[in-house]
C-alpha cells in the first residue's frame, strides 16, 4: 500500500514528497520490523519505541513515524513523519491498514471496573437471538460469529489486556467483517481509553457499569481513573448509564449526547419488585421506556440485576423485543469464572458443598459476590473465601480486600494470585493488614495448597467462593504464565480428601472390629 493511500484513509497529514513509498507492513514493534516497514514509536509501560529507531532502520524500515527524534544516528533509507500523538496515530493507521472495518460494524462498548464482561456477554446473546451475527473482544476471550475464536497474538501477554493493542484489535474486527458480523461488543478498559488504543472507533453505544477503586497503579487517583472512562462518552453515539454509582451520576450531568439512565429505583430503566431464588437466579420487574415486563435471571446476585438491566437497556434501545430479552434471560448459563459454579464431575455431579469460581480482584467486586453468597449458605453453613491479590498493581486495594473479606466470610483464607515480580510476602503482608485478627483465618501462601486446604476443611451446606482468577487458567510468576485451572485442582483435591477420609473410616471399622473380638 502506499503512504499516500494509507495517510489518506486514516486522515493523517504526511508530507507530500513521500506519498509514493510503498509500506509493506506496519508495526509498534522493532522486533517485527522487516524491510519495507513502517515502524511507529510509542511510549509504552514498560518501554519507549524512540528507543529502538536505529534497530529498526537497520532491520529496513522505510518509515519512521514519531514524536521526537532522540538519536544521532537517524536518517540512511528511512523516512521521518512526526506527529504529536503517535499511539492516536497508531489506532488510526491499523484501523486504515485492515480496510477501514469500524466504518463497517455496528461497534458497542462497556467500561467500568466490574461488570464489563457479563453485560458484554448478555448483549452477544441478546442480539444473537434477535438473528444478528456478533463478536466479542473482551478480558475472557475474542471471538467472532460462530463461537470462532480470534488470536491475540501480537499483544504483550503480562500487560493489561482486555481490549487488546491496536495491531490485534484492529486485526481482529477486520476478521469480524469478514466473517459478516454486524453488532461488535467491546470492553472498553481505562487503559485502551488512556493509551489512545480505541481512537479509531466510533461506538453506537457506550455502557457505564460502575466507578470503585482499581488500577491506580496506572492512573494515580480515582480522578484521574474516572476522566479516562468518561473519554468513551466523547466517542459514542448513545449512552446507558447506572447512575446508582456516584461517579457517573456525576457524568450523566455531563452529557452532551442521548442516553438512558439506569437504576434500581429512578432511572429509564429500573428492576422492581426483586425476588431470589438462591442459586437459581433472581426474578424481577423491568420498568422500561414503554412498559413494564417479568423477568427471571438465571444468574444469582443483585449485580447480575444490575448487568442484566443495562443489557436490556441496550438491546430494547436497537429495537429487540421484550420478550425475546425475557427468554434470553431465563436460559442464560453465564460468562466462565464470573459466579461460575463448579462440580465434583463433568456431568454436573455436585461436591458436598457448593464450589464457586469467581473473578472477583477488586474492594467492589468482592463485597457484592460475598453479599450475594451469604444468603445461599445451607443450614448451619459457612461461607469460606479463598482470595489473593495481584502483584505489581495497585496496592492500595489490598487492605480494604482484606478489611471486606473479614466483615462478610466465615473462614478467610489470604493466598497468592498473579504474583508477577512481587515478592509474595509482601502482598500477603498488605492484604493481612485489613484482616480482622479475632476472626478465623488462614495464610497459605501456595495456591494450590490453600485450594487443597480449603477442600479438606469444607463441609456440607458450606459455600467454598475461589476469588481472583475466574476466567484465567494460569498464574503469572515473573515473567511466565504457569498453567493453574482451579476447577481441576478442585476436583483433585475433592478425590483426594475423599480417600482420605474413606481410607480413615475403614481404618477406624477395622480397629473398631479387631477390638471387639
Amino acid at each position: 500500500m502506499k503512504l499516500s493511500e494509507l495517510f489518506g484513509r486514516a486522515e493523517l497529514a504526511y508530507p507530500s514528497e513521500l506519498g509514493g513509498i510503498e509500506i509493506k507492513n506496519i508495526t509498534t514493534d522493532s522486533r517485527r520490523v522487516s524491510v519495507g516497514s513502517l515502524f511507529i514509536c510509542m511510549k509504552g509501560e514498560r518501554s519507549d519505541g524512540h528507543e529502538f529507531v536505529v534497530e529498526a532502520i537497520q532491520s529496513g524500515a522505510s518509515v519512521i513515524v514519531a514524536e521526537q527524534v532522540r538519536d544521532v544516528c537517524v536518517g540512511g533509507a528511512a523516512a521521518y513523519i512526526m506527529l504529536k500523538n503517535t499511539r492516536n496515530a497508531a489506532a488510526l493507521l491499523y484501523n486504515a491498514w485492515y480496510g477501514d472495518p469500524v466504518s463497517r460494524l455496528k461497534i458497542i462498548g462497556v467500561t467500568g471496573t466490574n461488570g464489563k464482561t457479563s453485560v458484554s456477554y448478555l448483549l452477544c446473546e441478546l442480539f444473537e437471538a434477535w438473528g444478528k451475527r456478533c463478536g466479542v473482544i473482551g478480558t475472557v476471550e475474542c471471538r467472532s460469529s460462530g463461537g470462532r475464536r480470534l488470536s491475540r497474538e501480537g499483544s504483550d501477554p503480562l500487560a493489561n489486556m482486555t481490549t487488546p493493542d491496536p495491531e490485534v484489535l484492529y486485526r481482529m474486527l477486520a476478521e469480524m467483517m469478514a466473517d459478516g458480523v454486524e453488532y461488535v461488543m467491546m470492553e472498553v478498559s481505562s487503559h485502551a481509553l488512556a493509551l489512545s488504543r480505541v481512537d479509531a472507533i466510533r461506538f453506537r453505544w457506550a455502557v457505564f457499569t460502575n466507578l470503585t477503586q482499581d488500577h491506580l497503579d496506572f492512573h494515580g487517583t480515582m480522578e484521574a481513573y474516572f476522566q479516562a472512562k468518561r473519554r468513551l462518552f466523547t466517542m459514542c453515539d448513545r449512552g446507558v448509564l447506572f447512575i446508582d454509582d456516584p461517579y457517573i451520576r456525576r457524568l450523566a450531568e455531563e452529557m452532551t449526547i442521548p442516553f438512558f439512565t439506569c437504576s434500581a429505583e429512578k432511572g429509564d430503566f429500573c428492576a422492581l419488585d426483586r425476588e431470589s431464588f438462591g442459586m437459581e437466579g433472581t426474578s424481577f420487574t423491568l420498568k422500561a421506556l414503554k412498559g413494564t415486563y417479568p423477568m427471571h435471571l438465571a444468574i444469582p446476585g443483585e449485580f447480575s440485576v444490575i448487568n442484566g438491566m443495562l443489557s436490556a437497556a441496550v438491546a430494547i434501545g436497537e429495537g429487540i423485543p421484550p420478550e425475546i430479552i425475557a427468554s434470553v434471560f431465563r436460559s442464560t448459563s453465564g460468562v466462565p469464572g464470573r459466579m461460575e459454579r463448579v462440580f465434583a464431575t463433568e456431568n454436573e455431579k455436585p461436591f458436598d458443598f457448593s464450589a464457586v469460581i469467581d473473578y472477583a480482584h477488586t474492594p467492589d467486586a468482592l463485597e457484592k459476590i460475598l453479599k450475594a453468597l451469604l444468603p445461599l449458605r445451607g443450614s448451619g453453613g459457612r461461607l469460606l473465601l479463598l482470595f489473593g491479590c495481584g502483584g505489581e498493581r495497585d496496592r492500595g486495594k489490598r487492605r480494604r480486600m482484606g478489611r471486606i473479606a473479614s466483615a462478610y466470610a466465615d473462614l478467610v483464607i489470604v493466598t497468592s494470585d498473579n504474583c508477577r515480580g512481587e515478592p509474595r510476602e509482601r502482598i500477603l503482608r498488605d492484604v493481612l493488614r485489613g484482616i480482622d485478627k479475632e476472626k478465623p483465618h488462614l495464610v497459605i501462601a501456595d495456591r494450590r495448597n490453600a485450594i487443597e486446604a480449603a477442600v479438606a476443611l469444607a463441609r456440607r451446606g458450606d459455600i467454598l467462593l475461589l476469588a481472583g482468577k475466574g476466567h484465567e487458567r494460569y498464574e503469572i510468576y515473573e515473567d511466565k504464565r504457569i498453567p493453574f485451572d482451579e476447577r481441576q485442582i478442585l476436583r483433585d483435591a475433592w478425590r483426594a480428601e475423599n480417600s482420605r477420609r474413606n481410607t480413615k473410616k475403614e481404618t477406624e471399622q477395622s480397629e473398631k472390629c479387631s477390638g471387639g473380638k
